[in-house]
């Protein structure tokens, strides 16, 4: 997502950052540069105008003259207006200590029912809640045993009472979950090619029955432009509380993620990562303008690892590392673990200055992961506690077991002491960096 927004925008940072001194003259040259990219990344020209106006009147205030860097403070001040027209603060979801009920809308082919699965999934993951998904769309063909798939998939219960009344359903789901257990109910209603007025009164219809914690329009972010008539049509006649964007991990221009919040005044709640059931993310708009400007976003990455990764395991790792008695065992379960946090290279790309390390068009091969676990796995308990005693007829044993070489064996050898001098030497504050 991004891509070519924030290559240009990159580009024009490093060229600004060359410059001595902002002046009217580079400060003009650099803003019709943004403008360019910003246009061509199919953001709204209102908001362009509006975008680089507030950041050349910024950049040519006394702040910038007095500072001693004025490429950084320019850099700040992007990623300051990039932060505000993204929607300033994480908007989050509603979730009450009792009952909430959200209610999913949006036109046909935006993602909506595969959206409300994940969002129950992100609720059970991150907030221990028991969702309940309600099947409302009883118009289109099969969107009921989709969403009693979705169901069966992450085992989490559906409600439906076939071909009925959508009104009628909700307001029963809302009554059944109340009297089973659930804390969460997810409203999957009904779609169309385009807004009419058999849709509009119908999810009014149902909005004024259950009046839902949150009210929240699924759209396809590759739309561009033409999502925002969507937003504000949805809007005029039905409250709307935000909008997830799916499908943006395809769109490599964003346009429309830099326009929603400015010409609908409705938040982004959530962003479309993958087709998994786990690709759905919160939006954060100043990590997504930190991403676009190459700044990374560790806080990201911390959350993920600390959603995926086993506190206990990792603390009794942290120690046999730090007495240097981590082995192979310890090294196969730290993978396992890594292998949670979806594939090394969307991890990559949140690394500050993953373009300029080369790191943002990585591939990392999954099956290298599954050859170090074979090796590894082919091995006696004794053997991955005490790799010394590894010999060459141990090592071809290993290696026809796991149907790799012994030049693997060796290669996964020699790099697992290097990391184990390494890790040790770092937990000991002996560890210099090579520069």
């Amino acid at each position: 997502m991004f891509e070519n927004l924030s290559d240009r925008l990159q580009n024009i940072i490093h060229k600004m950052k060359g410059y001595g001194k902002i002046t009217e003259d580079n400060i003009s040259e650099m803003m019709r540069e943004i403008r360019l990219s910003l246009l061509e990344a199919d953001v709204n020209y209102k908001v362009v105008k509006e975008f680089t106006n507030n950041v050349k009147e910024k950049a040519l205030g006394e702040e910038v003259n007095k500072s001693l860097s004025p490429g950084e403070v320019f850099v700040k001040i992007v990623k300051d207006e990039l932060t505000y027209l993204l929607g300033g603060e994480n908007s989050p979801l509603v979730v009450n200590h009792s009952l909430s009920v959200t209610m999913l809308v949006g036109l046909q082919g935006s993602g909506k029912t595969t959206t409300i699965g994940k969002l129950a999934n992100y609720l059970r993951k991150h907030y221990k809640k028991k969702p309940l998904l309600v099947a409302c769309d009883v118009y289109r063909p099969a969107a009921i045993e989709q969403l009693e798939q979705i169901g069966k998939e992450l085992g989490i219960g559906v409600y439906t009472e076939g071909k009925s009344d959508p009104t009628q359903i909700s307001n029963n789901a809302v009554l059944y979950a109340k009297d089973h257990g659930y804390d969460y109910v997810l409203i999957d209603t009904a779609g169309r090619l385009q807004i009419d007025e058999h849709l509009m009164g119908e999810l009014s219809n149902i909005q004024t029955k259950i009046n839902p914690d949150e009210t929240i329009l699924v759209i396809d972010s590759m739309m561009g432009q033409d999502a925002i008539n969507v937003i504000n049509g949805f809007n005029e006649r039905i409250k709307l509380t935000g909008v997830i964007l799916t499908k943006l991990d395809g769109d490599t221009r964003g346009g429309v993620a830099l326009s929603v919040k400015h010409l609908t005044n409705l938040p982004i709640k959530f962003i479309g990562t993958s087709e998994k059931m786990d690709g759905l993310a919160p939006f954060y708009p100043e990590r997504m303008a930190s991403r676009i400007l190459g700044m990374g976003d560790i806080l990201s990455i911390v959350e993920q690892v600390q959603s995926e990764i086993n506190e206990k395991e990792a603390e009794k790792t942290a120690k046999k590392m730090a007495k240097g008695t981590f082995d192979l065992n310890d090294f196969l379960s730290q993978l396992k673990q890594i292998k949670k946090l979806g594939p090394l290279e969307n991890i990559l790309k949140l690394l500050p200055g993953a373009k300029k390390l080369g790191l943002n068009n990585v591939n990392i091969d999954p099956k290298i992961m599954k050859r170090i676990e074979a090796i590894i796995l082919s091995m006696t308990m004794e053997e991955r506690q005490n790799p010394t005693i590894l010999k060459a007829s141990r090592k071809k044993r290993i290696a026809d077991g796991s149907g790799t070489s012994v030049t693997e064996v060796n290669k996964l050898l020699n790099q697992f002491e290097q990391m184990k001098k390494m890790m040790k030497m770092m937990s000991s504050g002996n560890f210099k960096m090579p520069f």
